[in-house]
């Protein structure tokens, strides 16, 4: 090898000492088989090798650059790689823990993602066209400043996760926020599911319906789940009628689903994202248990919607029904009937007097039922037709556990006959000093007697005496 070109390899540390010394003896070799034949030549052209030797150093250099061109990548490789393999694969771990860390801080301050299904979006700067277009008038006039989720995150004492966390929808999930029962339905042959809000999520929906569903408006058709407002109240309007009509949603509750609560929080003026929070943390999905590999899952087997043993429940039925009660109040009042509803308890009567002038003088009953299955199926509901009853006067009238029959003399609501016989009895049996049935504790001859108190406070205050005189009895 050119001696130049040697120099330059070991300049760049591309070639060994022991590498330039072989290829060194392997040319004197060669020199020398040439030397006794080119002895002359070289006397005679010493001159001449010195000039050529300047005009020569742009070849030498040029062939040395590639002389390290060729041999720098075989060096990298032998001798880099390793090198380069770890400091990549250091730069990706920590590439990977500073994305960690940048979402753990993301999510600590956002709601970021609610489940599938779920739209969600932190940005609340752009207005959404979906809002009331008097969104702020309107939340002012009721009361209902929450603007983000930091706001109401704060206003129930969580963190945003701890938000995220009870709001967050699964298809499948190893948990559940509610503890479910079973109890058997009035006919004896189904089963109703309660579903009871654990404590957190239960302190929350009470935030809520304080301070935000007793402040939506509701229709005076109304009388579940209000202040001053009860079964008898509901009864009373139907008292001494010719006729009544009852009528049963089917699948009340589950009818209200979640994207029916957002939408009546929208229409109130609370923002896209408040608005799909506080209908995430009043909804569930109905949910089979199932095993799986050891493992207890709750699988969804239907949207989320309003669950029967939440507080928030009965208000968000009273207000998302405000116009439905609204447009079965005017078909009422067209054919000359009253109108209230109890939870999902719908009751029309028809009095012999016309409610409006130029009414008929006779029930239009087909015409109602007609009318109801209508209104019904437009607002997103559906009768059950099995639980359809038509009283007339002269049949027993009962409307929420109550009798409404005009007989003279009678409360115009009234607890029925078997039920006080019943309570009497058990309480004369406990006084006798005979042991109570099942079912027949003093706790629930309580309840019996209040039942009655509110119908009759003159008899229910005598049947409470009663059982209090037995309870300080057992005491002694």
């Amino acid at each position: 090898m050119d001696p130049w070109i040697t120099a330059q390899l070991k300049a760049k540390g591309l070639l060994t000492e022991d590498l330039s010394d072989e290829e060194d003896e392997d040319e004197d070799e060669s020199d020398d088989d040439d030397d006794e034949d080119s002895d002359d030549e070289d006397s005679n052209d010493e001159d001449s090798d010195d000039e050529d030797s300047d005009e020569d150093a742009p070849p030498r250099k040029a062939a040395a650059k590639k002389a390290v061109a060729k041999a720098a990548p075989k060096v990298k490789s032998d001798l880099g790689k390793r090198e380069y393999k770890e400091k990549k694969q250091a730069e990706a771990v920590e590439r990977r823990v500073l994305k960690r860390l940048a979402r753990q801080a993301y999510t600590a301050a956002h709601i970021a993602h609610l489940g599938a299904g779920i739209f969600w979006r932190d940005d609340t700067r752009r207005p959404d066209a979906f809002d009331h277009p008097q969104r702020e008038t309107r939340a002012q006039e009721l009361k209902l400043e929450l603007t983000d989720a930091k706001q109401l995150a704060g206003a129930l004492g969580l963190t945003i996760p701890a938000l995220r966390w009870l709001s967050f929808h699964r298809e499948v999930d190893t948990g559940t926020h509610y503890r479910s029962w079973q109890i058997p339905k009035r006919d004896g042959k189904s089963t109703r599911t309660i579903s009871s809000p654990k404590k957190q999520l239960k302190t929350a929906q009470r935030w809520l319906l304080r301070n935000v569903l007793e402040k939506l408006p509701v229709h005076g058709a109304a009388h579940g789940f209000l202040s001053a407002r009860s079964i008898v109240t509901n009864a009373q309007v139907h008292a001494g009628a010719e006729v009544v009509i009852k009528v049963d949603i089917k699948d009340f509750f589950p009818s209200i689903t979640w994207k029916r609560v957002k939408g009546l929080l929208r229409k109130h003026g609370l923002p896209e994202g408040v608005a799909t929070l506080l209908s995430l943390l009043s909804t569930e999905a109905p949910r089979d248990v199932v095993q799986f590999r050891g493992k207890t899952l709750y699988v969804a087997k239907g949207p989320r919607a309003l669950p029967q043993g939440a507080p928030t429940s009965p208000a968000l039925t009273n207000a998302i029904c405000l116009r439905l009660d609204r447009r079965l109040s005017g078909l009422a009042r067209s054919l000359g009937f009253r109108y209230t509803r109890y939870a999902d308890d719908l009751t029309f009567s028809w009095h012999p007097e016309p409610v409006l002038p130029g009414t008929s003088p006779q029930p239009g009953t087909g015409a109602l039922l007609r009318g109801i299955g209508q209104i019904l199926e437009g607002e997103g509901f559906s009768l059950n037709q099995a639980k359809t009853r038509i009283m007339r006067d002269g049949t027993r009238q009962a409307i929420t556990g109550l009798i409404v029959n005009g007989a003279p003399g009678k409360a115009t609501a009234r607890v029925p006959r078997e039920t006080l016989r019943q309570l009497r009895a058990a309480i004369h049996n406990r006084e006798a000093g005979k042991p109570g049935r099942p079912g027949e504790g003093l706790e629930q001859l309580r309840g019996m007697a209040a039942f009655v108190h509110m119908t009759d406070a003159a008899r229910g205050k005598a049947l409470l005496a009663r059982i209090d005189a037995l309870a300080a009895r057992d005491k002694g």
